[in-house]
């Protein structure tokens, strides 16, 4: 590919599934700290509901936007040389997988513990009673939910330092248009 035919930016519809991504993350990491403050009954179940449904919207653009980037997303040279490159593109990796790992753990926990989506449709629990296994589920999810966080909040700083100490295009690229 010659220079003229690199992109310097993202694509829109990459742009869109990023800060989508990071919306839905941060709103249900939000969200799945606050439910328990809730009081019980039909405000608790409205906001585990809410976060079964976001989490469920995170699984679809997620594997959309594995898709996309495999297949006609925008690629885009390096930002950086040497470690520098080779340390994002394994936050990259370790992003998309945090974020397989957490959509998956929070699916099992759904299923492990039993659920109700808004009282309108009851999800089984697995093996009712065993709350040992219910209680470790629950602990992996939310444990790969504050690891992911706390990446995203590195991936963020790292977006920041590019664009105020570095001065570089690097955050401008994933940045719609104005």
């Amino acid at each position: 590919m010659d220079a003229a035919a690199t992109p310097t930016r993202y694509d829109r519809r990459s742009i869109s599934l990023h800060w989508l991504s990071a919306a839905l993350v941060l709103g249900l990491w939000a969200l799945g700290q606050s439910i328990d403050l809730f009081p019980k009954g039909g405000a608790r179940i409205a906001a585990r509901s809410l976060h079964l449904s976001f989490g469920a919207t995170l699984a679809l653009v997620l594997a959309y936007r594995i898709w996309w980037r495999l297949t006609a997303g925008a690629r885009l040279p390096s930002a950086g040389a040497g470690w520098i490159d080779r340390l994002a593109s394994l936050a990259h990796r370790a992003l998309y997988l945090l974020l397989i790992c957490t959509v998956v753990l929070g699916v099992a926990n759904t299923w492990v513990r039993g659920d109700t989506l808004f009282n309108l449709f009851t999800i089984p629990e697995f093996e009712p009673g065993n709350r040992d296994l219910r209680e470790t589920v629950e602990d992996w999810h939310g444990l790969s939910a504050n690891i992911l966080l706390a990446l995203v909040s590195l991936h963020a700083a790292a977006g920041l330092l590019h664009h105020f100490v570095r001065k570089d295009d690097v955050l401008r690229r994933m940045l719609p248009r104005p």
